[in-house]
């Protein structure tokens, strides 16, 4: 019992983390140190060592009692913090704060027992209502069990809030967002957007200054080239490229979804929408496309036409997984951000070059979501079909 408690806490920390909940990742961090630590500190007392139970009182209580104060002190500012998020949240610092009085009464040898269960049934009793409310939130997307407001607020708060975000940043479930995040793709704007994988940079094909600005704002090096996405293969059906019937095959396979395919550059490219930005997407022999599998993207492309597409971070750094993400490490040199939440992936798409499918089959260039033994069973389906 005392490990698992102390797993879901700290699991419980680490997704709070995930979603940017630094306050709720801290708590529950310090909530499975301090559950760890009462039970650990419990079991070994009633523990057999050398034939004897081992005994905190007998001149060692001196770093339990010191941990427990430690604990006392750091709990009281998360009371305070978690004052000014929801009442659940208050109620189960001030539960903790009493089972760290329970450790420090154990520690001095004076835990009454019916405290302590009466403390334990408290603590189970809001953990429990704070996670059944958590999760039938999360899953509805609204408040059927109260949390509970915020008892502090801050005066400047609402300050804070109208502070002006660095760009644009309209929600993606949202018409309106939609349409302002494709207007200014189609003005010569560099704008981040959800995939089917990880957020990414946009710059409409019909725009070569936009893609140039992609390069100057990732820092990327201008000899990695930059592909393209579409919204259906029926586009690409329409742009006639010279493509062998097992390509096509192979692409019916993988799109929409995570595998961008290596192929053949040429002027067909132009029908497709590229226009002006056919010099500064892909290599000067090959192109890299790919149809996302999300549908908010599907219907920004739908209203933009071609967009250039390569991965929203730092060149070198990790992808970005979360909008907030985008904004805080690019948002003051892009001109907007859709912002979709979490995305679907933790990795880019796969890569793979299909410029010599009919002479000596596929090559995975890079392995992202897909895994590359799905990718060339895929293939070899086709291949023998």
């Amino acid at each position: 019992l005392i490990l698992i408690g102390g797993f879901v806490q700290l699991l419980a920390g680490f997704l709070a983390f995930r979603k940017y909940d630094h306050l709720g990742g801290a708590a529950f961090l310090t909530f499975s140190a301090l559950w760890s630590s009462y039970g650990a500190t419990k079991v070994l007392c009633a523990a057999p060592v050398s034939g004897h139970l081992l005994d905190i009182g007998a001149g060692h209580t001196e770093g339990f009692t010191a941990g427990s104060v430690a604990f006392l002190v750091l709990n009281a500012f998360l009371i305070i913090l978690a004052s000014s998020f929801n009442v659940v949240l208050l109620c189960l610092t001030l539960a903790m704060e009493l089972l760290t009085v329970c450790f420090l009464l154990f520690t001095l040898e004076n835990l009454p027992l019916p405290f302590e269960i009466v403390v334990l049934s408290i603590l189970s009793a809001i953990c429990f209502y704070g996670a059944t409310a958590s999760l039938t939130n999360c899953m509805f997307g609204k408040d059927l069990l109260m949390m509970g407001p915020p008892l502090l607020t801050v005066q400047s708060s609402r300050k804070d809030r109208e502070d002006p975000l660095p760009c644009v940043c309209p929600k993606s479930h949202l018409t309106s967002g939609l349409r302002t995040i494709a207007e200014l793709l189609n003005t010569g704007a560099v704008c981040g957007v959800p995939t089917d994988t990880v957020y990414a940079l946009a710059a409409s094909c019909k725009h070569p200054q936009a893609i140039e600005k992609v390069y100057r704002i990732k820092d990327r090096p201008q000899e990695k080239p930059i592909c393209i996405f579409i919204s259906n293969l029926e586009q690409l059906r329409a742009a006639a490229p010279p493509i062998s019937p097992l390509l096509w095959e192979f692409m019916e396979n993988v799109y929409p979804g995570g595998i961008g395919c290596i192929i053949q550059k040429g002027e067909w490219l132009k029908k497709l929408g590229v226009g002006a930005g056919y010099s500064r997407v892909g290599t000067q022999d090959s192109i890299m496309i790919r149809v996302p599998d999300l549908t908010v993207l599907v219907h920004l492309i739908d209203m933009t036409g071609p967009l250039a597409i390569t991965s929203a971070n730092p060149s070198g750094e990790a992808d970005s997984t979360h909008h907030d993400m985008v904004i805080s490490r690019l948002g003051h040199k892009l001109e907007g951000v859709l912002c979709d939440g979490e995305s679907d992936e933790v990795v880019a798409s796969t890569v793979v070059n299909c410029t010599k499918i009919d002479e000596s089959g596929i090559t995975i260039v890079r392995e992202g979501c897909i895994p590359a033994g799905k990718v060339m069973q895929i293939f070899e389906r086709v291949k023998n079909r």
